[in-house]
């Protein structure tokens, strides 16, 4: 990571450099540099930054590490310091107490095994998964059944519509058969009440697949909390109930959309889990990384790579399930994770001939070759491409998609029903400010609605207004993300409230004098769409390129969408974010792999 310009260096960061240099009793530059640097890598995401990368030569970078360790305030590993110099990764001690603590539990955790009656497992994959497939193909959802069933940590990764929460499903109700009736404490969580609402969903409707196929369809639990909720927060204090000394009540922690966990939150999880609870997560580990610090699933996933098997774990597997991998090393596992990872590859949603499913995969292997050909072939399933328009043409051009997405969210008056309509459609957009941000197009959205008379934005709050929350909010347990709309209130018609869906309670309301800090959504970024799916998306890019744009943004906006994807974007800008990538520092997957 190069060093950011001086004009890149927000006020916080400089604050922060005044402070070290003060604590040191002694500014030298080469401390307030540094300093700049890690205060500014964690507003962008990172969790450390490498110093060698700046240094010419192993000389320098280490007489430059040197200085930093002798000004009193870098400290190494273990030891108690605002900043940690761990070899040539410079941290925010904090920063570093979470990458540490949380590697050290991943390792534990899958470095442990649990005892697995095969012939029982054999049986039950049988019966939930079907018989193994003729021609040999691999079926991964049933290597994740065997790997979720021995380790006490397994990673789920996949694409959406590769059937993860399904799959999650039948590896709960294998848990629960294993048990007998000891039972199983088994707590589903994920990132954002929006996503816990959409996982609550999806483990229903997958448990009354389940019917007639095991004994313990009824005791598969379906509810499901946000991160926070499960860890009970503690309003006004920054701190959970649930932590190491007194530990979650459960034999089984599930993630899903794990990659949108960011580092400090997932490490004050795995923190707070009982000494012998397994770990599943389930994510996307080609989305976006999450909008905090880190990338806790790409790390973990070591993005982009093949995963490779331990000759113990494929024989594990052979006599469990019958299947056979091919894929592994003759030798020791490359990795302690190794065998804790399944990355499911056939998708149920988008088919052969689905072009969501073609553009995304093209997109995601850097191909911007044949993502363009698709996007310029007419024919191509469940897409369309424009380029975008000028400042001057855009409300115009936007009116059809707008009328046609939001044009009869407001037909009813159930918020439940209003809620699911709404969610149909969205207008993704990859910057916040200028006419082609959230801002704008929130703006131009709310003008053509009100001019057909579907809204009457005349005032701030108004029938119809969708907010999201953009600030957590632990007393309202409103978390940063969270979508709802302002409608009448039923048990007083003259009142306006925020209906909000709910794991728990299908909606609740909220005043809107109440809500925390949030803004009109009928556009989002698609940072901000993670954890949530529509049946069709217009993604609107900015006709200038921008450092933001990148593979993994326009793979994760365009499968926001089940079954339609505009995209807006010049061909110029469109080839140049198919080849840039994310890239987050940390040591997270230097620690896991140690």
């Amino acid at each position: 990571m190069m060093a950011p310009e001086t004009s890149d260096y927000r006020d916080i960061d400089f604050r922060f450099a005044d402070f070290i240099c003060r604590l040191a009793g002694n500014g030298s530059d080469e401390l307030r540099r540094a300093a700049l640097r890690v205060s500014n890598a964690v507003g962008q995401g990172h969790i450390c930054v490498d110093l060698a990368a700046e240094a010419e030569g192993e000389e320098e970078s280490g007489c430059y590490t040197e200085l930093l360790r002798s000004s009193g305030v870098v400290g190494s590993p273990g030891e108690f310091a605002t900043l940690i110099l761990d070899d040539t990764r410079l941290y925010l001690y904090r920063y570093w107490k979470y990458e540490r603590e949380l590697a050290e539990k991943i390792r534990d955790n899958a470095g442990r095994t649990y005892p697995v009656d095969c012939r029982l497992l054999g049986e039950g994959v049988v019966r939930l998964f079907g018989p193994p497939t003729d021609g040999g193909e691999t079926d991964w959802q049933r290597i994740a059944a065997a790997a979720a069933l021995r380790s006490g940590f397994t990673v789920i990764s996949g694409g959406p519509g590769t059937g993860k929460t399904s799959t999650v499903v039948k590896i709960i109700a294998l848990l629960l058969e294993q048990s007998g009736d000891d039972g199983l404490g088994i707590a589903l969580t994920a990132p954002t009440g929006k996503a816990a609402a959409r996982l609550k969903d999806a483990i229903r409707g997958a448990r009354e697949g389940l019917a007639g196929l095991t004994p313990v369809q009824d005791r598969i639990p379906d509810d499901v909390t946000t991160i926070h909720r499960l860890l009970g927060v503690i309003p006004g204090a920054n701190r959970f109930r649930y932590n190491r000394g007194n530990p979650l009540p459960h034999d089984v922690v599930v993630v899903d959309e794990a990659s949108m966990v960011a580092l400090p939150l997932m490490a004050r999880l795995v923190e707070a889990m009982a000494p012998k609870a397994r770990l599943i997560l389930l994510g996307d580990r080609d989305q976006l990384a999450s909008v905090e610090a880190g990338a806790v699933l790409g790390d973990i996933c070591d993005t982009g790579d093949t995963p490779m098997y331990s000759t113990e774990f494929r024989r594990y597997v052979e006599e469990a399930t019958g299947e056979r991998l091919e894929m592994g090393s003759g030798d020791e596992p490359l990795s302690p994770l190794a065998d804790s990872l399944v990355i499911l590859r056939k998708n149920y949603r988008f088919g052969a001939d689905s072009g969501i499913g073609a553009l995304s995969r093209a997109i995601n292997d850097g191909d911007g070759d044949s993502a363009l050909a698709l996007l310029r072939e007419e024919g191509t399933s469940g897409v369309a491409w424009r380029e975008t328009p000028s400042v001057e043409a855009l409300e115009q051009a936007l009116a059809p998609e707008v009328i046609s997405g939001y044009g009869d969210y407001l037909s009813h008056d159930d918020p439940a029903t209003v809620l699911a309509d709404f969610d149909r459609f969205r207008v993704l957009c990859v910057v916040r400010e200028g006419r082609y941000g959230v801002a704008g197009l929130n703006s131009a959205i709310e003008r053509i609605l009100a001019g057909r008379g579907i809204i009457s934005p005349n005032r701030r709050w108004y029938r119809g207004r969708p907010v999201m929350v953009t600030v957590n909010d632990y007393a309202l347990r409103l978390f940063n993300g969270d979508v709802g709309i302002t409608l009448p209130d039923p048990e007083n018609p003259d009142t306006l409230a925020v209906f909000f869906p709910s794991a728990t309670e299908g909606v609740r309301k909220v005043s809107p004098l109440r809500l925390p800090p949030h803004e009109t959504v009928f556009a989002m970024t698609v940072h901000k769409s993670q954890g949530s799916e529509f049946d069709r998306i217009l993604m609107v890019i900015p006709p200038v390129e921008n450092p933001v744009l990148t593979r993994e943004l326009l793979y994760t906006g365009i499968t926001r969408a089940r079954a339609a994807a505009g995209l807006w974007c010049g061909e110029a800008v469109f080839n140049a974010a198919v080849a840039r990538r994310v890239e987050r520092r940390s040591g997270l997957r230097n620690a896991l792999t140690k």
